[in-house]
This record gives C-alpha cells, sequence and structure tokens, in this order.
C-alpha cells in the first residue's frame, strides 16, 4: 500500500511530463492543466490504497482515458453548439516551449551561442509542430515510449491495445516525423 507521502512523491515526480504530453494531445494549455489535475484526483481517490508499483500504470491510462473523455465532450459541444469564436482565426495558443524541456546539462560550463541557440529553438519548433501533426494514435503511442520512457508493454496496457500496435504506431511516427523534418532539411 502506498503511504500519502508516497503517493505524493509519485504526483509531483509525474506531473510535468503528464502535463507535456497532454498539450501535446488536446493542443490547449487550460484544459490540459485540468485534464492532468482531474487524473490526479481520480488516482487519489480511488486508487490510492494500491501499492507504489501499480501506480504509474494506473496512473497513465487514467490520463488516457481522461483525455479521451475530454475529446468525446469536445466533439458532442461542437456537434451541439456553434460558437462564434469558433470561426475566428487562431490566437496562437502556441505558448507551450519545448525548449525548456530541452536545455542542455546544468552543470555545463560552456556557453552557447546566439545562433547556436536560435538554431536550436527553430529545430525543436519544428519538431513540436511535426508531433502535433500525427494522428492521435501515433502520437500517443509517440509520447508514452519516447517522452516517458515507457517500454512496449506498458504504452500497450495504457493505451488499451496490441504491443504490436504499440510497435506499430511508434514505427509510423517515428518515419513520418523523419520525413518531414528531412523534408524541412533538419537531420539529428
Amino acid at each position: 500500500m502506498a503511504t500519502e507521502l508516497e503517493l505524493s512523491d509519485f504526483l509531483k515526480s509525474v506531473e510535468k511530463r503528464a502535463f507535456k504530453r497532454t498539450v501535446y494531445h488536446v493542443r490547449n494549455e487550460d484544459a490540459a492543466l485540468d485534464i492532468v489535475q482531474d487524473s490526479m484526483m481520480k488516482l487519489a481517490q480511488h486508487y490510492g490504497d494500491k501499492p507504489l508499483a501499480e501506480l504509474p500504470m494506473l496512473f497513465q491510462r487514467i490520463l488516457s482515458n481522461s483525455t479521451l473523455d475530454w475529446f468525446r465532450r469536445q466533439k458532442t459541444r461542437n456537434a451541439v453548439f456553434s460558437n462564434l469564436s469558433d470561426f475566428e482565426s487562431p490566437d496562437g495558443d502556441g505558448d507551450f516551449d519545448l525548449l525548456e524541456t530541452f536545455a542542455g546539462a546544468a552543470d555545463s560550463e560552456q556557453v552557447e551561442s546566439a545562433e547556436d541557440a536560435t538554431r536550436r529553438a527553430q529545430i525543436l519548433h519544428e519538431i513540436e509542430l511535426q508531433i502535433q501533426a500525427l494522428p492521435p494514435r501515433q502520437r500517443e503511442a509517440f509520447l508514452m515510449r519516447y517522452w516517458e520512457e515507457m517500454d512496449v508493454a506498458e504504452t500497450a496496457a495504457a493505451m488499451g491495445c496490441s504491443e504490436g500496435s504499440v510497435k506499430t504506431h511508434c514505427s509510423r511516427a517515428v518515419q513520418a516525423l523523419a520525413k518531414a523534418l528531412r523534408a524541412k532539411g533538419i537531420t539529428l
């Protein structure tokens, strides 16, 4: 059984990655924050008495289901209501900065030139755009495997699909990203 302190430490450890993963999915920071907070509350309320080792998989599953629920609600809302604001041009919800997550080693004494920093920021921005352009299941599998560093079995359990499907989604995502980035002249 996980203690309150262990549960709190676990939630603190997954908070930022869960938020960033959810932002990639829903493309709305406010909605992503709500989804992550709801997922954390559900984990604490319904599964707080589970062993600590089970919490990561439970949380990933709850987060995935909460994200899917959000998309279902949006689809229903958009089908029933037509807001005038839906017809306005996007206001640039791109405040999410992937550069924060790609910071170099903190103890590095190396000073990055302005040109290198700008180039890195441009490349990271392009990678972020290409990840957002992936189909939802490919994006989800890619982020879980390579961002969350989950193995194939954990990703399959969290996504509710087979391990083969996870491998297929990841492979297609990597191929699509590589092709799109090569077309932009970016090689990593």
